[in-house]
């Protein structure tokens, strides 16, 4: 799907391709549950590693201190006090982060590429440093047995617990938020994803063997089990560098969905579901900085306010229904874009794959928590509600006439006013989408209603250049795309890649 619409959004922009701008919406808001719930997420198990680092590394006790820990807790189906104040490890470092963010996408992936290639270091360092004190009793019962309460071991315990740490996939499915900031993204989006799954998943069996290997799964409750593994071993050089590595693991990780939440905020204001001050463009940095702050500010208030099992399990169940609509979509784009250009194509025809991604996430919402699904419900209706008030009026598939004419714009930070009319590498995503976007821009030309249809499209072609833009008037209010060039034939706007797809 990334490659075929290269577009930001993620699974909000496939959505609307395939199933309409309602089920868009819902999937762009439960999006926010997957980016900015499970940075937060991450953000709370940064906070217990840095605490416990401090403490191994330098002898500071903050373990029981009150502005390190969540001030609201959930206990007995309820919302209760904790005694502690705020959680304000996890609040810096996601605002440390989303300041990271605004100054540029280059600068933050240099960062984000010396954390990953020092947390991968670590691992590695700590998988052979951990086999020799790997006790096989450890691995039985391979499945522990059901202790008669559901999710508690057994086969619901594996459901739930995988539904739990299901937001762990999130990673994945940001890296096609940016798309539009990639070199051949139809070529290098589907590699990327799919190296990514496959190291990662290679790592995580191996961390996954040699952790249990060497404890109990019994102790394994803490909130911080690798490094209570490491301290088994009695090195407390690998425990420090453990601690380390973890710290630079989650802040990579907080990064990269940090970076997609913004994005799918930025392609929900350029279609107008969202206000469109969410669209704006740096002028400086070319990254999407309203939109960054928001999302980041709200990530650092649940981080230092809510416990990590409550937003993992918002997270988790928010990812769950975005996969399934995905798989969902990708069946559905075989029979109505069947023209479309396809550089990677899904193996086992129009259902196999796609059907069993779309049984396996159904399967994993059966094994959620109850509560979960219930506050993903909530979550839900709201969004649905503040669609029909501000969405379905606003947006620009049914109201072309609130839209301003400037043609939707790309983020891209290596963009310069110089650059227009310069041939680019940048690859458009070219579909019917984009003519149906013309058809609209030329609606609010005349002042309509509603788009044009395609025979007055025909008759107005020649007479309507409403993307002839002089070459000397630059536009430096936002970042267009790098092959954003202007053409003089308003025919030829309608087959290049001028333009990205609602």
């Amino acid at each position: 799907m990334a490659s075929m619409i290269p577009i930001a959004g993620s699974a909000y922009t496939y959505a609307y391709a395939t199933l309409g701008e309602l089920t868009a919406w819902i999937i762009g808001w439960d999006l926010i549950l997957e980016y900015m719930i499970g940075a937060a997420t991450v953000s709370v198990g940064w906070s217990q590693y840095f605490v416990a680092f401090l403490q191994d590394a330098f002898g500071v006790d903050l373990l029981y201190s009150r502005w390190t820990s969540a001030p609201i807790i959930w206990e007995n189906n309820q919302f209760q006090s904790s005694g502690a104040i705020f959680n304000a490890p996890a609040f810096v470092i996601s605002m440390i982060v989303t300041t990271v963010i605004v100054f540029g996408i280059s600068m933050t992936a240099r960062i984000n590429n010396v954390l990953v290639a020092f947390k991968m270091t670590v691992l590695i360092i700590m998988i052979f440093a951990l086999i020799p004190f790997i006790n096989t009793d450890n691995y039985h019962p391979y499945i522990p047995p059901n202790d008669g309460t559901y999710g508690q071991f057994g086969v619901s315990g594996l459901l739930q617990s995988a539904s739990t740490v299901f937001f762990a996939y999130i990673g994945f499915d940001s890296v096609s938020t940016t798309a539009q900031e990639a070199r051949e993204p139809q070529v290098n989006l589907p590699i990327g994803i799919m190296m990514t799954l496959l190291i990662s998943a290679t790592v995580y069996i191996a961390i996954s063997v040699v952790t249990v290997g060497v404890a109990n799964y019994t102790q394994l409750g803490s909130g911080s089990p690798l490094v209570y593994t490491v301290k088994l071993t009695g090195m407390k050089w690998l425990v420090i560098l453990t601690e380390i590595g973890a710290l630079a693991a989650t802040t990579s990780v907080i990064l990269v969905l940090l970076i997609a939440q913004p994005r799918v905020f930025y392609a929900m204001a350029n279609d107008g579901m969202i206000p469109r001050v969410f669209g704006k463009v740096h002028p400086r940095y070319k990254t999407p900085y309203v939109s960054t702050l928001v999302s980041g500010t709200i990530c650092a208030l649940c981080g230092g306010l809510l416990p990590i099992g409550v937003l993992s399990d918002m997270s988790s169940v928010g990812t769950i229904f975005a996969f399934f609509v995905v798989n969902i979509g990708v069946i559905i784009l075989r029979y109505t874009r069947k023209t479309v250009p396809r550089r990677f194509k899904v193996p086992g025809g129009p259902f196999l794959v796609p059907g069993i991604g779309a049984a396996s996430a159904l399967l994993l919402l059966q094994g959620a928590k109850q509560e979960a699904i219930i506050r993903l419900l909530v979550w839900m209706a709201a969004g649905v509600l503040v669609y029909l008030i501000y969405g379905r009026t606003h947006s620009e598939v049914n109201n072309p006439r609130l839209v301003q004419e400037e043609p939707m714009q790309i983020i891209h930070e290596n963009y310069s006013v110089n650059s227009i009319g310069e041939p680019r590498n940048y690859q458009g995503y070219t579909d019917e989408d984009l003519r149906r976007q013309y058809e609209r821009q030329l609606a609010r030309r005349l002042n309509l209603d509603h788009p044009l249809d395609d025979n007055c499209v025909e008759d107005m072609n020649h007479e309507m250049h409403i993307y002839q833009v002089p070459s000397s008037s630059p536009n430096t209010r936002h970042s267009p795309p790098e092959s954003q060039r202007q053409p003089s034939d308003p025919e030829e706007s309608l087959s290049g890649t001028t333009l990205p797809p609602t």
